[in-house]
């Protein structure tokens, strides 16, 4: 592909400038410092480039050199893996697949929930199941500084985005949620998020 040729001495990453998925990737990008160049792309009517890079014609998608990523779960590990400094997953197996579990969860249960929200079908049924979801597990962030965890990691990389769009969602937490409301202000206020926020993200909460 002549796009990827022409671009293998910078990584790049095609993204939208408000979607979850691309915003989980720029985190990671951002936590581990590493220089790449953006594509930005309309998800309407996403360009032919991104058609022959991806078949499906979604986003994120990560073009590093000869390699390309479509799936923002499989590219955050990938840079994890490339760029081991600052680690964001566990190093032995074990905790690893934990790691893995919960990020599937996170996608089967809230992402869905949130497409739902964004796609308009049903839209208070799902604000308020991800509401009641959220709150429910919010004592499991008074146990760590991180999620389930002592280190920023690929978990919390997956929850900030979801935490950041609850006001667009229509979606106040209550007072019982107050520890994951503490742990997503902390994760707001650390450099990696806000140097992955997109002039369109951050107006979110203006």
């Amino acid at each position: 592909m002549a796009l990827i040729a022409n671009r293998k001495s910078v990584m790049t990453l095609f993204s939208s400038d408000n979607d979850i998925h691309c915003h989980r990737v720029r985190i990671v990008l951002a936590e581990k410092g590493i220089n790449f160049e953006v594509v930005d792309v309309n998800p309407a009517n996403p360009p032919e480039d991104l058609m022959e890079l991806n078949p499906y014609g979604g986003v994120p998608v990560l073009v590093d050199r000869d390699l390309v990523l479509y799936d923002s779960q499989v590219i955050m590990e990938y840079l994890d893996e490339r760029f081991p400094h600052p680690p964001l997953m566990p190093v032995d197996p074990v905790s690893r697949g934990r790691t893995r579990m919960t990020l599937r969860r996170i996608q089967r249960d809230w992402d869905a929930l949130v497409d739902q929200i964004i796609s308009g079908r049903d839209i208070a049924q799902a604000a308020k199941e991800l509401r009641e979801g959220l709150t429910v597990v919010s004592p499991i962030f008074e146990q760590k500084p991180f999620f389930m965890s002592d280190e920023f990691s690929l978990m919390d990389c997956a929850v900030a985005p979801i935490l950041w769009r609850l006001p667009a969602y229509g979606i106040e937490l209550p007072s019982q949620a107050k520890a994951i409301k503490n742990y997503a202000a902390r994760l707001f206020g650390m450099n990696c998020f806000q140097a992955s926020l997109t002039e369109v993200e951050r107006e979110i909460q203006q």
